[in-house]
């Protein structure tokens, strides 16, 4: 009622929330409760580890800086407060293995032995194929040179 007291009349708002005006206006003009005021106090706290961390801390670490300078608090008040106020820390990216190699399998053999220059055309082609994590998924990249040109090789599109 507070937010929308400049648009719509106090009584009409009071009878559609099935409040009174005069509860309303106690209400409204109440100290902010002890919680409240120590909850501020609390994420001022938050707030200048959190900046100080240059965003990376979460819950965890926040809660135990906090202990370490001798404020008392419980992870989930810190919890509730940095949700409250839109702070999160950073996140590690997540790994995704792409390759589950089984416990029996061996490496391809050397063809080449390593030895990557062709003598003719046609004779050697190398290729490599890679995984690149993206946000609508895999994006799959592979390169085939041909050994005597160097030159990439482009196949079909399909």
């Amino acid at each position: 009622m507070k937010a929308n007291q400049a648009r719509y009349p106090l009584s009409t708002m009071a009878r559609l929330l099935k409040v009174s005006r005069s509860g309303f206006h106690v209400w409204n003009g109440r100290c902010p409760s002890p919680r409240v005021v120590r909850d501020k106090l609390l994420l001022v706290q938050i707030r200048d580890i959190h900046s100080r961390s240059y965003g990376t801390y979460g819950v965890p670490r926040i809660h135990a800086a906090l202990l370490r300078q001798g404020i008392r608090v419980g992870r989930k008040r810190v919890a509730r407060l940095m949700r409250e106020a839109g702070l999160r820390g950073a996140c590690r990216p997540h790994f995704i293995c792409t390759t589950r190699r089984a416990a029996w399998a061996r490496p391809a053999a050397d063809l080449v032995q390593r030895h990557f220059r062709a003598e003719a055309p046609n004779q050697l082609w190398v290729a490599d194929a890679t995984y690149i994590p993206t946000a609508a998924g895999f994006f799959y990249l592979t390169v085939v040179l041909r050994g005597r040109q160097r030159d990439l090789h482009r196949g079909n599109d399909d």
